[in-house]
């Protein structure tokens, strides 16, 4: 796994349980903003994933959203503030994002992804990551980085490792919204479930869990990983982040930003806005 991030700030926006049975919850907790994620999200995370890492009484990691949704992906007024910051901060930051990713992916417990509403961006990423997704009948998905001038090099290769490479392609460069059923199709989820019943849902599945050895589970996942060629090391994290950064400092990815923070169509779009509404 990678190194211990930062401590966080005071404010917890990710929240933390254990049961007496070892299942370990981790809650991302920022409804106003759909849980959408800024530094301190990401740091708490890779916190609170690395502690239940490293807590033998916790045989089981269960992820999932407060509100009403599971998680929008980065917050974008956030993301527009970086561009201010230096090339140095920014790559840190991607460094953050592409470690909160790989830390999931590989951390030596099992873990499930509860997806209700919206799973985004960042929250597509979230999912891929872990050994078992769950969604409601309400969820829906969207990989949405290119749509304002970003890209979402931290989490294509734990989508890839659901995905084939031509869903992750498709959905990386419409950006399109899909449902729970379509999300099952492609690879991206396990199981749908009624809404209100991931927990439901969930109960087998942690039963089986604990039923087996935690050391089996623990090498099993690593070889497989290996196998599947998943396991990103420092080298290539740092390149999937200086990618990230590097595209968040371009006029474009501004204009993107912009483009959200002022509710209008960006400057690539809004030609065809224009001519439509003259057409009309």
């Amino acid at each position: 796994m990678p190194a211990k991030a930062k401590t966080a700030s005071s404010e917890r926006v990710i929240k933390t349980s254990v049961s007496k049975r070892g299942v370990g919850t981790i809650t991302i907790d920022r409804p106003a903003v759909n849980n959408a994620y800024n530094r301190d999200m990401l740091l708490q995370a890779i916190e609170a994933v690395t502690k239940m890492a490293h807590d033998s009484k916790v045989r089981v990691i269960v992820i999932r959203g407060n509100g009403p949704h599971f998680q929008a992906g980065a917050d974008l007024k956030w993301i527009r503030g970086n561009i201010e910051l230096s090339a140095e901060e920014n790559f840190l930051i991607s460094m953050d994002t592409t470690n909160a990713i790989r830390g999931l992916n590989e951390v030596p417990k099992p873990t499930i992804a509860l997806v209700h509403g919206g799973c985004f961006g960042g929250g597509t990423g979230i999912a891929a990551a872990c050994d078992v997704v769950i969604a409601s009948e309400d969820a829906f998905f969207a990989i949405t980085e290119a749509k304002w001038g970003l890209m979402a090099s931290p989490i294509y290769p734990v989508l890839l490792g659901r995905m084939a490479a031509r869903h992750v392609r498709r959905y990386s460069i419409t950006c399109e919204r899909f449902g729970a059923a379509k999300a099952a199709e492609i690879g991206l989820v396990d199981e749908v479930c009624p809404v209100g019943g991931l927990d439901e849902a969930a109960a087998p599945i942690i039963e089986s869990i604990l039923q087996v050895s935690p050391g089996g589970i623990a090498t099993s996942k690593q070889s497989i990983l290996e196998c599947a060629d998943m396991v990103v090391d420092d080298q290539r994290a740092r390149e999937l982040a200086r990618d990230h950064a590097g595209k968040r400092m371009t006029d474009e990815a501004i204009e993107g930003l912009m483009s959200f923070i002022e509710k209008r169509p960006a400057s690539w779009y809004a030609p065809y806005v224009e001519a439509a509404a003259k057409k009309g």
